[in-house]
């Protein structure tokens, strides 16, 4: 199975699996992999399938799109290929093809996700593909049959998805307020981060935010970086609840999930 990295040193900050549709890499929400950074542009590259293989496109950026630091207009990409959008690095990862053979792989196309991969396909996508699956059974069952209570029951047992946010309370970032829709998110100065600290004592890694079966949890990103939760120091990874105050560094902020 064919995955884009988005990574930061050797964490993986962000990841999107590759299917038979392109894949787009840009600053703005609408694209499969979104980079909130200014040297991004809107709509910066695509990732597709053509003729057996994956290929990167620039889609005409600002800065330019470069596959191991070489400047591409378009180029065919191979396992560990290291695609450089603005300042961050997207890593491509193909090991079924590895494990397969490339023309085992050409014939039989990009695999596309399966719903048990729960980590790795949208949530949202998830409850929508149950729900067609339940509401399929039922009618299949008839208004009088045995199944139809049973789908409306397997309908009714998928879980809302819940989206934290973090509202900045005290200490200089760069909004007040933050969605959290990433599986990995970072907090500190670096560029690699999506709540970015300001100030010149700010560390460049504090905390990390990572999001796992509908819940939160956060850790410090290094064992000196101060992490408080209702004033109690964390020193490891601690699952957080609606209401939880974080103090990082020199920011505090309220955690909640959206209604």
């Amino acid at each position: 199975m064919a995955k884009l990295n988005l990574k930061f040193g050797d964490s993986v900050l962000k990841e999107v699996t590759l299917a038979q549709t392109p894949a787009t890499i840009g600053r703005l929400p609408d694209n499969t992999l979104q980079i909130d950074n200014l040297a991004v542009s809107g709509h910066h590259a695509k990732v597709s399938w053509e003729e057996g293989h994956y290929v990167v496109e620039d889609l005409g950026s600002l800065n330019g799109t470069y596959v191991n630091n070489k400047r591409v207009e378009k180029a065919t990409l191979l396992h560990g290929d290291q695609v450089l959008i603005g300042k961050h690095v997207v890593e491509f990862k193909n090991e079924g093809s590895l494990a397969l053979g490339a023309t085992t792989a050409a014939k039989a196309g990009p695999a596309t996700p399966k719903l048990e991969n729960t980590i790795l396909l949208d949530t949202k996508k998830a409850q929508e593909m149950i729900a067609e699956k339940a509401m399929a059974a039922s009618a299949a069952s008839g208004p009088l049959g045995v199944g139809r209570p049973m789908a409306m029951a397997a309908a009714a047992a998928i879980p809302k998805e819940r989206i934290g946010m973090l509202s900045v309370l005290e200490g200089r970032t760069d909004h007040d307020k933050y969605i959290l829709t990433g599986k990995m998110t970072m907090i500190g100065k670096s560029e690699m981060a999506s709540i970015k600290l300001k100030g010149f004592f700010a560390p460049q890694s504090a905390a990390l935010i990572s999001k796992r079966e509908n819940k939160y949890f956060i850790a410090p990103a290094e064992k000196r970086a101060k992490l408080k939760i209702n004033g109690e120091k964390v020193e490891g990874q601690r699952e957080l609840n609606g209401g939880d105050v974080i103090e990082v560094a020199s920011m505090k902020a309220a955690f909640s999930f959206q209604d």
